[in-house]
């Protein structure tokens, strides 16, 4: 069994897109599967949507990724676990590439992002740049995470101390635990987020949280691009 694990706030717009390439890459890939829902407070339809696509709906109100994607995977039943953005197109090439790599020994990975259009120049140069440093450092997107669940049950799951890069510690842990790979295939993720501000905005923020340390990541307060007005998790 492959569980899909998707966590969601108010993704009326988007999610039904993705449940649907994410039915399709699933049945290519010919195993048993499931896809949950973790519902986390919506006020739309996020999670009609949802159980109309098939998916099973867990309903949350953590308003708090890590939190959100472990109560996901704890309802899951599959052996192999695929965290899936809501705001993220999955392809039949790259699931199959992701269980090619657990059933040859990986304990888990990611692989390289592409943006949806239309992107302002500023994004362009940092998909380009993911292309090349993700690869070589094992940066995995925490819109496209991948692990048996031996491993993610070692590793401890995602870090619900923290509100951001929570996608960054687990594949650190994971990594301490056997073959973490970054896979050449693509998913195609929004780029909403950033058609929404500007590169001198998004500079002035990754510069406050790199002054502030570690400790920014542990309050909500601050990251308005991931839980403000426009966030995928706001």
């Amino acid at each position: 069994m492959v569980s899909f694990v998707v966590p969601a706030h108010n993704e009326e717009a988007l999610l039904g897109h993705t449940l649907a390439a994410v039915h399709s890459a699933a049945r290519a890939l010919g195993e048993p599967y499931e896809v949950v829902v973790a519902d986390d407070a919506s006020t739309d339809r996020t999670g009609e949507i949802a159980r109309g696509h098939g998916a099973r709906v867990v309903d949350v109100a953590h308003r708090q990724i890590a939190a959100t994607r472990n109560a996901g995977a704890r309802a899951s039943t599959g052996r192999w676990l695929v965290f899936v953005d809501a705001d993220t197109v999955v392809n039949p090439r790259v699931v199959r590439a992701a269980a090619r790599a657990l059933a040859r020994g990986a304990v888990g990975g990611g692989c390289l992002v592409r943006l949806d259009r239309p992107r302002p120049a500023y994004a362009v140069a940092i998909e380009l740049a993911l292309r090349v440093v993700a690869p070589a450092v094992g940066l995995a997107g925490g819109c496209f995470l991948f692990c048996t669940r031996a491993a993610f049950d070692a590793a401890g799951g995602f870090d619900e101390a923290v509100f951001a890069s929570e996608e960054i510690g687990l594949a650190r842990r994971l990594k301490a635990r056997g073959k973490f790979v970054i896979l050449r295939e693509t998913v195609t993720t929004s780029a909403r987020k950033l058609r929404a501000r500007g590169a001198l905005e998004m500079l002035r923020l990754f510069l406050r949280l790199a002054r502030a340390g570690p400790g920014a990541l542990r309050r909500r307060e601050g990251l308005d691009y991931w839980y403000g007005p426009g966030g995928a998790r706001e």
